[in-house]
């Protein structure tokens, strides 16, 4: 089959490699589908990735698509069902699992290659986190699953109540899903990001106003003009730059949660005002990955067609113009792709 290997920064190759064969557990499906992200970018940029993957490999982590092959054992489903499976599984029996803090098992299945015509997905995965796709939910909006659970882990983590006003850092897809999702619940969301074509996406999602931050000189300043001069009740980061966490956290009211969702490179640092931490009761939040809870959730969202998902695929490219997708997506000039089609 045809698939894409990450070797190193910036260094992709479509290789022909042996179709996967399912062991016990394991199913094979033919790939739909397969969405890029925003964490697919950063590992392809930055050469790698400290928990998902070791290189050389197989590369891409959003799919959906349909049961080829079934390996022994495995029951319930069958060749022909239309599936999404999670990138990851969690153990369901170490210190964090029995606690249901899933998103922080050290022994996570992740499973990488959608930027492929075949897919295995793993036995805990099989088991914990694939699903079956509702009937006309196309193949490029099922593969986005992925993404919404880690967004709605997030927003769970964030303390929202209604009414809430709330400062989105970030108009890349997961800042951008984070606006629909907020706006759903009810929240008022004002989303700061780079593009206008972007933003106005943003507009499309229900955000309350919409900011470039290029035409901004103090961010934290117009969050605070915008909350009755307080700042944001919750903040979201969702770029992964150290100096935007350290601007998200300035957005916050006394009393905020300030939601740094955006993975930074391995081993940075940000500075932090003790002073304003401690006696504006802040509260800091990582969040990481997603649990099985959400990726159930997800899909439901997503099924529902309630939020029109669909504004965040900018193109429908085949695997032989992966590359180039990669680099319209460093530019900006795309937010996700649907890579689909593999003569």
């Amino acid at each position: 089959m045809l698939a894409a290997l990450l070797y190193g920064r910036e260094d992709l190759r479509l290789e022909t490699v042996a179709d996967p064969t399912p062991e016990v557990g394991e199913v094979v499906i033919k790939v739909g589908a397969a969405t890029t992200c925003g964490t697919d970018l950063k590992v392809w940029r930055r050469g790698g990735h400290a928990k998902m993957l070791t290189l050389p490999t197989l590369f891409g982590h959003e799919a959906a698509g349909e049961i080829v092959a079934l390996g022994a054992g495995v029951e319930g489903w069958k060749v022909g069902d239309r599936i999404v499976a999670n990138n990851s599984a969690p153990c369901m029996n170490c210190f964090f699992c029995q606690r249901q803090e899933y998103s922080l098992c050290p022994h996570l299945t992740w499973n990488n290659g959608t930027f492929a015509e075949y897919l295995k997905i793993p036995a805990a995965i099989v088991r914990h986190n694939m699903l079956p796709i509702p009937d006309r939910l196309p193949d490029a909006l099922a593969a986005m699953t992925e993404p919404l659970a880690c967004v709605l882990h997030g927003v769970a983590r964030s303390g929202i109540q209604p009414d809430s006003r709330v400062a989105v850092i970030g108009d890349g897809a997961i800042g951008l899903m984070f606006v629909g999702v907020l706006v759903q619940r009810v929240a008022e969301v004002f989303l700061f990001g780079g593009s206008d074509r972007r933003l106005q996406i943003g507009d499309k999602l229900g955000a309350a106003r919409t900011f470039n931050h290029r035409q901004i000189a103090d961010l934290p300043t117009v969050v605070k003009e915008l909350t009755d001069g307080w700042g944001a009740d919750v903040v979201i980061e969702a770029t992964g730059v150290p100096s935007v966490w350290e601007t998200a956290i300035a957005c916050g009211r006394p009393g905020a949660t300030i939601n740094l969702f955006g993975g930074c490179p391995r081993d940075t640092t940000i500075t932090v005002n003790t002073d304003r931490l401690h006696y504006s009761e802040l509260t800091l939040k990582g969040v990481f990955h997603n649990t099985p809870k959400y990726v159930r959730e997800a899909l439901s969202l997503l099924a529902s067609r309630t939020i029109p998902w669909e504004l965040l695929i900018s193109e429908h490219r085949p695997l032989k113009d992966l590359e180039q997708v990669f680099q319209d997506m460093k530019a900006r000039k795309v937010i996700k792709v649907a890579i689909g089609g593999w003569a």
